[in-house]
């Protein structure tokens, strides 16, 4: 069954379920390139690896009541090989308080795939293509990760293909040139071309419409290759029996504005 949505499906967007999405699409966008770029250039899965913090929630820490001990040793070391046995504690003294019930920051290993476009004879990295994921947007540590990625392959002779299909967290930083044609946008993609830097070419749109097809960059003069995202998408959503594992009658994650749920309804109404 195809999805209600003429472009990107919002419920795509929850976590747990873009996992999925970003795996498929990783794998979904390879398979078209690699025919049309060889024998030239392959197209590889690489990966980036760190720790974040995954804090819990607790309250600020109480301070401990004074005139409260934590309890008395019944035995004390004095001297190797001696050991001095105290008086026994009388029960009431030797009752611990009660413990509150904490947890600890823990990290949390986080992997985040992506693709590279290498010249099949040099191994160099002609294109890098990013798919934005919650971690790059949302988690402090893998914002900051991905901000040091993207100002990386902005400063040397890769081009960038950044590709955000998703609504929450603040995107990127970028500018529209003309602003007289901005609207608002919920997703974004993000074609930086290593020799016309800083210009980049922009593509803003909304959940009511089809992701654009765009151009891969490759070398200067070369002929590039277009991406029909929006068909790959869908076919992925349908592959993958997606329809099966989301609650249309329930609002996405994260919800959308009263006017979108609206056209939202009658989109699913209707399909």
């Amino acid at each position: 069954m195809p999805t209600p949505f003429p472009g990107m499906d919002p419920y795509l967007e929850r976590r747990g379920l873009w996992e999925e999405i970003h795996t498929d699409l990783i794998s979904g966008i390879r398979h078209f390139l690699i025919p049309l770029l060889r024998p030239k250039y392959r197209v590889a899965i690489e990966q980036r690896t760190y720790l974040s913090l995954v804090s819990p929630a607790l309250p600020p820490p109480l301070p401990y009541p004074k005139g409260k001990m934590a309890g008395k040793p019944d035995v004390m070391i004095t001297a190797p090989g001696r050991v001095a046995v105290a008086e026994p504690l009388a029960l009431a003294e030797a009752v611990f308080d009660p413990p509150m019930p904490g947890e600890l920051p823990m990290p949390e290993e986080i992997i985040e795939r992506y693709l590279e476009i290498r010249d099949t004879t040099t191994q160099e990295v002609i294109t890098a293509i990013e798919i934005l994921s919650p971690t790059n947007k949302i988690d402090k540590e893998g914002r900051q990760q991905y901000e040091r990625k993207r100002l990386n392959v902005l400063g040397s002779a890769t081009s960038l293909v950044e590709i955000d299909l998703l609504r929450g967290g603040q995107p990127f930083a970028m500018r529209l040139l003309d602003q007289s044609s901005a609207q608002p946008s919920d997703y974004r993609i993000v074609i930086s071309r290593s020799w016309q830097r800083p210009s980049a070419d922009l593509y803003l749109f909304s959940v009511r419409q089809p992701i654009p097809a765009f151009l891969i960059p490759l070398r200067p003069g070369e002929q590039e290759p277009v991406l029909p995202l929006n068909r790959l998408l869908h076919d992925l959503y349908d592959a993958g029996g997606f329809d099966m594992v989301i609650d249309y009658t329930q609002p996405p994650d994260p919800p959308l504005s009263a006017q979108d749920a609206a056209w939202a309804m009658q989109q699913m109404q209707s399909a």
